[in-house]
Formats: structure tokens, C-alpha cells, sequence
């Protein structure tokens, strides 16, 4: 009896122990798999967000009005159809299809995977200098929140004696002449201005060059913002405050994304909708002011001779690879979240049309405050419109500060630029981290917090030169280089791979199990024909177009010209020297070297075992058999017995 009771508790406490064995390898297992979007709309919203940037409220614009107005409208939608489109489709559909990030999806074609590589360094160094545009963005909400907006006064000990505020230039708009103190209307209206005295009776008894006159929200811009230096030669010192905005840019990235795409799925619900929102807001508001009428018309009437020059289409073919956010790895990214069965072929063709009509939209809210800023002011549209920079921190909030209750509308449309910033910013960073953790799963998917905490720091360390007082240059510098010519490469060998090596017939395949039917061959004559020669053409055009680096009127020694072009070369350095790389390691002659590396590695198909077993189906007999063994012989525990082990280990 004793005995037997013995034998009992011997059992039950084998018995506990392997229940709290088997809790520990389930706990274990969860903390190393890969997650996926939660609820139905996170995939969409956040590559809304994602796709949707700063590029579409201060660059597209800025094109209409310089390549034809309305007239511009073609060639971007034609480049929309014919790259935009089925780059993104392609994207989304093999970030899908495996689960996997930029890097580790090159499984499909080991001797590609260099070009992933290269699509997460682009990443990574864009991410450096957007989260300081962003910083900038907060900067200015923070300084909106006030009685009378700190740009809109020539008052502030950073105004030189040539600033002239908005109510000066209205009034200078009315007189053809150079104005001094002999201005009867200049001194009436000189008490009802809420600037220093002071500052105006050293203007008023001096005649002031129009020529020499600079807005006192591009002396705010200048000399208060950034404090800029002579040139790039000359950084100066770090600007705190803008320290202090950078590290709460990069504070908000690791809340966002720490715990992954769970918590950012939850995000985007808010942050995609309120730009829109706000941009709604801001268009009922913009057409009700004096001249926005003017402002649209100058928008959207076409002046059809522009489509003749080479630039327009130039132009065009660029902003749509720009925008839609192709090979920056960030849609393979959140692609790879998504459920195995998702309606994919839908959300490739939705994003970029609602990214396109995000564009059209924000032309009509830009244009109709500069047709009232023209107005306001006596000039032409053609006159205030910039890009850039230029765009959004000075001729957009010199703007503003015309409106009644200006600090309020400075508000929400700095706190809407900071959301679209950040959107973009989650997009690539997500990138970043993903393709890290990929790598080494095992490793670091339970160190996820710690992964993400290291990398925002490492970013953060690098902006703070971009917020010196000379940073402004080094940001222009990889602006100028980092995001231009290197993509198209990225672009076109990740196309080529995928239609002529992969192969579009067992693409066709892949997608066939995702979605239950093959799309429309027409997709295999753009992405085998049509979209390669588009990179191309694009790429062709960049290289031509691309000058040397200036700021402004102010060009940059030979060195920072040097410089931007090794910054714009990281990223294509991967591709030939990866390929030579894993050609080295394997076995064989070359051509039998390069043979298996064009193949699927034994570790390429979908992560379900499910949904594996029906990939493995699908493919030719004696492949299927091939990879079926690999992948039995792959997993024998240390005890030799057999497991499932995952297939991104």
C-alpha cells in the first residue's frame, strides 16, 4: 500500500512536472512567434499611413503648379497604373505569402538577398532625418499654443531690421513705392500692430530696399528655429529645444511599436482618419477666404503645353515612386502581418488610389490659403508657392497667421503634420526592427522591448547632428541622395528577381492560395515588361536631373558632394556584394553555384503548416518531395527525437 501510494506520488509529481515543462516550452514558444494585425482594418489603415506623407502635402503640390496644373493629373495616374500599382501589389502579395520581413523573405531567391538588405538600410537612414522633420513639426505645435503666434511679429530679439511681418506686407502690397516715415497709412496703422515699437522706429527712419525684406516667419524659420549657420562647413552648436522635440519623436516611435504591430494596428485607427479630418477642416475654412478661388484655379486648369517637356513626366514618374512607398521595404513589412487567406489583390489596388486622391486632396487645401495668402499680400499665386521645407515652415504658417483665430488653426495643422510624419515614420522603422528580429528570431523576439529601446537611441544619436545649427545642410544632403537613384536599383532587382527568376507562373501560383483564384495575365506583362522599363526610364531621369546638392542659393563644397554620393550608395552595395558572398559559400562550379542560389531555399513557403502542405502540393512532384525531406531532416531535438520546429527558426 505504501508502496503503491509512493508509486502514485511519484506519478503525480512526474505529472505536475511536465504540466509546468509543457506550460514553460507553450510560454517559451508563444514570446518566438511571429505576430499578426489584430483587427481588420490594421493592415490597410497603417499602410494608409505608411503611404501618406509629408511628400503629399508639401511636394506634390508644389509640381502641380510647376508641371501644368490640372495637366499633371495624367502622367501621375498613368504612372500610377503602370508602377505605382503593380509594384505595390507585388510587394504585398510576397510579404504575405512567407510572413517574413524585407531580409528574410529572399529566401524565395537566396542570391537576392543583398536587395532586402539595401531596402532596410534605405530605411534606416531615412529614418534618422524624418523623425527630425517631425521634431521640427512639434517644435512649431508647441510654439502655436500662445495668444499671437511668435512668427507672425517682427518684435523678437531673433528679427533683423528687414524683417517685415504680415501686416507690413499688406500694406506695402498697396504702395508701388519704397515706404519711410512720411507714410501717413503706415503710422496710423503702426499702433494697431502687436510687434515692438522699437524695432519699427529704427525701420521707420530708414528707407528699407524691398528686395532686401524677409518675412518675419522665414527670420523665425531661420533664426530662431534653426539658427542657421553660413554653411555646412560651419555646424555650430546643438539647438536644445529641438533635442528635446527629437527625443519625444522617438519616445512616441518606441510606444508605438514596442510591443509590436498589436499596439500600432490600434494606433493607426486614429492616426490614419484625423490628417483627413483635419485637411477636411481646413478646405472649408480655405474656400471661404478672399482670392482661394484663385488659388484652385491656378491648381487645376490645365496648361496642356507643359506635357510636351520631358521634366513633367520626369517629375511624375517620381512622385508616384516616391509616394506609394516602393522598395522601402516597409509594405513587404506590414504585408507579412497579415492572415495567409487576406483579401490582398483588394488592398493593393485600394492604398494607392486613396494615397493618389490623399495628393489631389491636399492640392486643393494648399492652394486655396496660398490663393488667399496672394491675395492678401498683392501677388501672384505663382509667387508663394515653394516646396519643401519652404512650403511648410514659412510660407504655409506665414499663411495661417492671416486667419482669424490663427493660433488654432496653426494647432491642428502642425499637430496633423506631426500624425503624418509619424504614420511614415512607424512604417519604416517597423521595417527596421522586423528585419532584425527576423534574422535572429529565437533570439530576439522576447527581447522585442530591448531590440526597439536600442534602435530608437541609436537613431536618436544620429539625428543630433541634423539638429545643430548647421544640420539643416547635412538633412539636405541625404534628402538629396539617400532617396533617389538607389531606390530605382532596389526597385528594379527586386522586380526582375520576382518576374524573371522567381518566376511569375509559380507567383501566379502563390497568389492562387492566398486568394483562391489567379488575377488578370495582364499583371504578368507588367511586372515581366512595362514596370521594369518604367524603374528604368525613372531611374535614368533621376541620374540626369540630379545636380550637385545645394540649399537654396547656397551650394556645398566638393566634399559634402562626395559624401552624399557614398550615402547614396550604402544601399546598392549589398546587392552585388551578397551575391558574390553566398556564390563563395556554396558548393559546386559557378554555374551550379548560381542554380541553387536562384532557387527557394528549403525554408521558403508559408509559415502555417497547414497552408505549407497545400504550397508543398502545388509544386512540381519531385520538388515537393525534395523540399518535404529538407524539411523533416531539418528538426531533431538534442534527445533525437523529432519536433516541429518553426519555419522561420
Amino acid at each position: 500500500m505504501c508502496l503503491k501510494e509512493q508509486d502514485g506520488g511519484h506519478h503525480s509529481s512526474l505529472s505536475s512536472q511536465t504540466s509546468s515543462s509543457n506550460s514553460m516550452a507553450s510560454s517559451e514558444k508563444k514570446q518566438t512567434e511571429r505576430e499578426g494585425w489584430k483587427g481588420t482594418l490594421d493592415f490597410i489603415l497603417t499602410c494608409i499611413g505608411y503611404a501618406v506623407g509629408l511628400g503629399n502635402i508639401w511636394r506634390f503640390p508644389y509640381l502641380c503648379y510647376k508641371s501644368g496644373g490640372g495637366a499633371f493629373f495624367i502622367p501621375y495616374i498613368l504612372f500610377l497604373c503602370i508602377c505605382g500599382i503593380p509594384l505595390f501589389f507585388m510587394e504585398t502579395v510576397y510579404g504575405q505569402f512567407s510572413s517574413l520581413s524585407p531580409i528574410a523573405i529572399w529566401r524565395c531567391s537566396p542570391l537576392f538577398k543583398g536587395v532586402g538588405i539595401g531596402m532596410v538600410m534605405v530605411s534606416g537612414l531615412v529614418c534618422v532625418y524624418y523623425n527630425v522633420i517631425v521634431a521640427w513639426t512639434l517644435y512649431y505645435l508647441f510654439m502655436s499654443l500662445r495668444a499671437v503666434l511668435p512668427w507672425s511679429t517682427c518684435g523678437n530679439w531673433w528679427n533683423t531690421k528687414n524683417c517685415v511681418d504680415v501686416e507690413r506686407k499688406v500694406l506695402m502690397a498697396s504702395n508701388n513705392e519704397s515706404f519711410g516715415i512720411g507714410n501717413s497709412t503706415f503710422l496710423t496703422n503702426m499702433t494697431n500692430m502687436s510687434t515692438s515699437l522699437a524695432n519699427y522706429t529704427v525701420m521707420a527712419n530708414s528707407v528699407v530696399d524691398r528686395k532686401s525684406l524677409v518675412s518675419s516667419s522665414e527670420e523665425f524659420w531661420e533664426r530662431h528655429v534653426l539658427q542657421l549657420t553660413e554653411s555646412i562647413d560651419h555646424l555650430g552648436g546643438l539647438r536644445w529645444q529641438l533635442v528635446i522635440t527629437l527625443a519625444l519623436a522617438w519616445i512616441c516611435v518606441f510606444f508605438c511599436l514596442f510591443k509590436g504591430v498589436a499596439v500600432l494596428g490600434k494606433v493607426m485607427h486614429f492616426c490614419a482618419p484625423f490628417p483627413y479630418l483635419v485637411l477636411l477642416v481646413l478646405l472649408i475654412r480655405g474656400v471661404t477666404l478672399d482670392g482661394a478661388i484663385d488659388g484652385i484655379k491656378f491648381y487645376i486648369i490645365p496648361r496642356w503645353e507643359k506635357l510636351a517637356t520631358f521634366q513633367v513626366w520626369g517629375d511624375a514618374a517620381l512622385q508616384i515612386f516616391y509616394s506609394v512607398g516602393m522598395a522601402w521595404g516597409g509594405i513587404i513589412t506590414m504585408a507579412s502581418y497579415n492572415d495567409f487567406k487576406h483579401n490582398i489583390y483588394r488592398d493593393a489596388m485600394l492604398v494607392p488610389l486613396i494615397n493618389c486622391g490623399t495628393s489631389i486632396f491636399a492640392g486643393f487645401v494648399i492652394f486655396s490659403i496660398l490663393g488667399f495668402m496672394a491675395h492678401e499680400t498683392g501677388k501672384s499665386v505663382e509667387d508663394v508657392v515653394t516646396q519643401g521645407p519652404g512650403l511648410t515652415f514659412v510660407a504655409y504658417p506665414e499663411a495661417v497667421s492671416m486667419l482669424p483665430i490663427s493660433p488654432l488653426w496653426a494647432v491642428l495643422f502642425f499637430l496633423m503634420l506631426f500624425i503624418i510624419g509619424l504614420d511614415s515614420q512607424f512604417g519604416m522603422f517597423e521595417t527596421c526592427l522586423s528585419a532584425i528580429i527576423d534574422e535572429y528570431p529565437n533570439v530576439l523576439r522576447k527581447r522585442r522591448v530591448m531590440v526597439a529601446a536600442i534602435a530608437c537611441f541609436a537613431e536618436f544619436l544620429l539625428g543630433l547632428p541634423l539638429i545643430t545649427e548647421g544640420g539643416i545642410y547635412i538633412l539636405q544632403v541625404i534628402d538629396w541622395y539617400c532617396a533617389s537613384f538607389s531606390l530605382m536599383l532596389i526597385s528594379l532587382c527586386e522586380v526582375i528577381a520576382i518576374a524573371w527568376v522567381y518566376g511569375v507562373d509559380r507567383f501566379y501560383k502563390d497568389i492562387e492560395l492566398m486568394i483562391g483564384y489567379q488575377p488578370s495575365r495582364l499583371w504578368s506583362y507588367m511586372w515581366r515588361f512595362v514596370t521594369p522599363t518604367v524603374i528604368l526610364f525613372i531611374w535614368l531621369f533621376s541620374i540626369i536631373t540630379l545636380g550637385p546638392v545645394t540649399y537654396g542659393d547656397k551650394a556645398y563644397p566638393q566634399w559634402a558632394v562626395t559624401f552624399g554620393w557614398c550615402l547614396g550608395s550604402i544601399s546598392i552595395i549589398p546587392i552585388p556584394t551578397y551575391m558574390a558572398f553566398a556564390i563563395w559559400q556554396e558548393e559546386g562550379t559557378f554555374w551550379e553555384r548560381m542554380q541553387k542560389l536562384k532557387k527557394p531555399s528549403t525554408k521558403w513557403g508559408p509559415r502555417n503548416k497547414e497552408h505549407r502542405e497545400t504550397y508543398l502540393a502545388s509544386l512540381d512532384e519531385d520538388h515537393a518531395i525534395e523540399q518535404h525531406m529538407m524539411d523533416t531532416n531539418n528538426v531533431v531535438n538534442h534527445n533525437g527525437a523529432q519536433e516541429a520546429k518553426p519555419f522561420l527558426a
